[in-house]
């Protein structure tokens, strides 16, 4: 009987060889075939075929076995533990066909000599030929099994791999999907091991997974062997990369860097251990360093476009780091199948209205709330009293959780990142997830009422009780084209990601000190003066937050600049007007360290804030730092179409006070298509527009603060608060001079402030006037784009 017929190594395997050897196994030599001389790289193995597999079920007369078992199980006479069980045992206990297991032998030998290893050790891995289909993952469905060495313990590694086809989360897994169990075979995929018990390993995918945002690759890693990282038992680190830049020389396209706690590492056991591998702790020293360098981050995403550009399609990968050789290898790739099905004109938003305490925060996965009552189960065996709609809370999730999961409102874990079992099984079944919570099932207990948040950005909330959840259908099939640009307010990289279907131009506010008080966190003057900073508890707080970071001005510029790219990225090619921080001194004493560096002041809103700060020796050099995140965002990661926004600017003189700083820092207008704008919300901006525009190439109209200096009212103040309109004719008066003049000085005009948010008809007004754009928050977007194609209209 020819090998082929039984065992076909991966170079003589291409994806369109599903039905032979699964499509793990395809695709692993559909890399090898056409990737190799791209850059990717596979370690060397073999598979065996579905007829392998259904001669080995037949020489071991278990067809019928197989058969009657399932009908059993289906017509409920039977439950699902004992006919897995059932059938598992018998697969286990036969016997290898002659030439099923000369082939095997033959094919291992030849491995080993290709490695120049005896016994090599290798990574034996189940591949069904109904897997990886475009709307099912399998995702860990049959069984895994690493470091195994010599002929012995491949052939007794591949029994089990058959039987793990009937493990009970693949019974149920196949239910769910309506596949046949009788039709589906099963291919075993046999791999020189990467050292990675030495190294590290993890998963990548080369789309958003929680928003569907193509032209990112996430990746998470973790220490040691991978399948920590895919059964959830870890956080991992996560990674993301902007892909239309990565073969851009010169650039690093790297937005998020994000330490995970690693909590263990699966290694090789030692020699003569009843396992081949076991779990260790990591040391403090692992746990606080990232698995992957730069370098290596950036090379696993070029790998993972690569292959995304060979399949046509949006691609899960499993890699491997060699602790040998340093080398990056490609273990697994499959199609995603969640977020590259989703309908790209249409999506939900979820909102939470009134809600209880926050009780434990963790990774959010699905972009949706879901309310219920706790119920918390500590381990598999007692998945029996789940209930029905109720919040699934455990410590980590297997596929063994499946028939549960599918039955949950909600799934709240305390370990595992974006790609751990936990949320992949999760988005592929709809339901709402909060991984690496932490200290969940120490927290919550049974019956507590809930509600779980995944809508609020990358930090997912269990709140205390059941929270006002409101549902919105935004429709993008008919949002009209408009002369006048309509472009978004920001603030929040976590959540930026949630808005990139919308078709908005660009931009028109992002507020640099959201992302300084909730990402860094730390006022710059402390990291300045480190050395000078009085209080033990902040000193420790800004040691911790900084671990890393020789220079502790290196965390805020780095930071800094990670936050703003993810914003930037969503906007890109569009604009991106980026207003430098403009927080009032009260605000910048509540960051860690501030106190100490700020004054008091009666009045912060009319204060000591923007421009001011920027050139006075007591903040310059904490606005140089802001400048130095400017460049790294513009220059490093490659974002040139940030341009660069001064709020607060009282005078001309005092604007050239402030652009010389900014050139200091190599921040100069028209400098690699740098452009700079200026915040109108004083008078003296409409007044001395012309002087403004001599300066800046162009105005943003930040309503609040021009209505509130207009009409003398503190928009803060309760007792005013009826009078505080920008729709006053005053005001409206001051927007419809400053577009004037600005475009007889030939500025760019546009309007960044809440009124349009708040009143989608005064978009009318500012159309009327001849605005050039309007920028408003998301969830207007829509109306206010309706309203500015009536307004063009009429």
């Amino acid at each position: 009987m020819p090998i082929d017929d039984e065992v076909i190594f991966f170079e003589n395997l291409r994806r369109d060889d599903v039905p032979i050897v699964g499509g793990k196994n395809a695709s692993l030599g559909e890399m090898v075939q056409g990737l190799g001389a791209k850059g990717i790289r596979v370690p060397p193995g073999f598979a065996t075929t579905a007829n392998a597999f259904r001669r080995y079920i037949k020489a071991n007369g278990l067809d019928t076995l197989i058969t009657d078992t399932m009908r059993a199980y289906g017509e409920g006479r039977m439950p699902l533990h004992k006919a897995g069980e059932t059938v598992r045992a018998a697969i286990v206990a036969g016997s290898w066909p002659t030439e099923t297991e000369a082939a095997l032998r033959q094919a291992y030998r030849s491995l080993s000599e290709r490695s120049g290893q005896a016994d090599l050790a290798v990574a034996v891995r189940s591949s069904a030929t109904a897997e990886d289909l475009p709307d099912a993952s399998f995702a860990g469905q049959q069984e895994t099994f690493l470091n195994v060495s010599g002929e012995e313990e491949l052939l007794s590694a591949c029994r089990k791999c058959y039987a793990s086809l009937f493990t009970d989360r693949a019974i149920t897994y196949r239910e769910l999907k309506g596949f046949d169990h009788m039709q589906v075979a099963l291919s075993v995929g046999v791999q020189h091991m990467v050292r990675s018990d030495i190294g590290g390993s993890g998963v990548m995918f080369s789309i958003d997974t929680e928003t569907g945002f193509d032209k990112v690759v996430l990746i998470d890693a973790a220490w040691g062997l991978g399948e920590n990282i895919v059964q959830g038992a870890v956080t991992p680190d996560e990674y993301q990369v902007y892909k239309p830049f990565l073969d851009t020389d010169g650039l690093r396209p790297i937005i998020e860097k994000k330490l995970g706690a690693k909590e263990k590492k699966m290694i090789y056991a030692a020699a003569g251990a009843a396992e081949p591998i076991r779990n260790v702790p990591t040391s403090k020293a692992e746990r606080a360093a990232f698995v992957l360098s730069d370098d290596e981050v950036l090379d696993l995403a070029r790998q993972a476009a690569v292959i995304e550009d060979h399949y046509g399609q949006p691609m899960d990968m499993e890699w491997a780091k060699d602790g040998v050789t340093g080398d990056l290898f490609i273990v697994q790739a499959r199609p995603e199948t969640v977020q590259s099905r989703q309908g790209a004109q249409t999506f939900k938003r979820y909102s939470v209205g009134a809600h209880g305490d926050t009780i434990v925060t963790g990774l959010s996965v699905g972009e949706q709330v879901a309310t219920g009552r706790v119920c918390l189960i500590e381990t598999p065996e007692d998945i029996d009293r789940f209930v029905d709609g109720a919040v699934l809370v455990t410590s980590t999730t297997d596929p063994d959780w499946v028939p549960v999961m599918k039955r949950a409102s909600a799934i709240v874990t305390d370990r595992g990142g974006r790609t751990s079992h936990a949320a992949i099984v999760s988005r592929e079944l709809g339901v709402p997830a909060l991984v690496g919570c932490g200290n969940a099932t120490f927290v919550l207990h049974d019956e507590q009422e809930v509600t779980v948040s995944c809508a609020e950005g990358d930090v997912g909330h269990v709140y205390e009780g059941l929270a006002e959840v409101t549902v919105e259908d935004l429709n993008l099939t008919d949002v009209p084209a408009t002369r006048t640009k309509v472009m978004l307010n920001m603030a929040n990289p976590a959540t930026a990601a949630r808005w990139w279907r919308l078709p908005a131009d660009g931009v028109g506010l992002a507020r640099m000190e959201f992302v300084i008080a909730n990402t860094i966190r730390v006022h710059p003057e402390a990291l300045l003066r480190f050395d000078e900073v009085q209080d033990a508890g902040v000193r420790a707080e800004i040691e911790e937050l900084t671990r890393g970071y020789e220079d502790k001005t290196d965390y805020f510029v780095d930071r800094l600049a990670l936050g703003l790219s993810r914003i930037a990225a969503v906007a890109y090619p569009n604009p991106m007007i980026l207003r430098m921080s403009d927080f009032k001194t009260n605000e910048y004493a509540d960051l860690l360290g501030g106190a100490q560096f700020e004054p008091e002041e009666a009045n912060p809103m009319i204060g000591w804030r923007g421009a001011s700060r920027y050139y006075d020796p007591a903040y310059r050099e904490g606005f140089r730092l802001e400048c130095r995140a400017i460049r790294r965002l513009r220059e490093v990661i490659g974002f040139d179409n940030v341009m660069v926004m001064i709020p607060f600017c009282r005078t001309p003189e005092e604007a050239d006070r402030v652009i010389e700083v900014m050139k200091e820092e190599g921040l100069e207008r028209g400098l690699h298509g740098l452009q700079t704008y200026v915040m109108c919300e004083i008078p003296s901006n409409v007044v001395l527009a012309e002087e403004f525009a001599k300066r800046f190439d162009g105005f943003s109209i930040g309503s609040n603060d021009l209505t509130q200096l207009t009409l003398g009212i503190d928009r803060d103040s309760d007792k005013l608060a009826p009078l505080f309109d920008e729709r006053h004719e005053a005001v409206q008066w001051m927007i419809r001079t400053v577009i004037r003049k600005a475009h007889e000085s030939g500025a760019k005009i546009g309007l960044c402030g809440q009124a349009p948010s708040n009143y989608p008809d005064f978009a009318r007004v500012l159309v009327e006037a001849g605005i050039d754009s309007i920028s408003v928050v998301p969830d207007s977007f829509v109306q206010v784009k309706k309203h500015v194609a009536e307004a063009e209209k009429s």
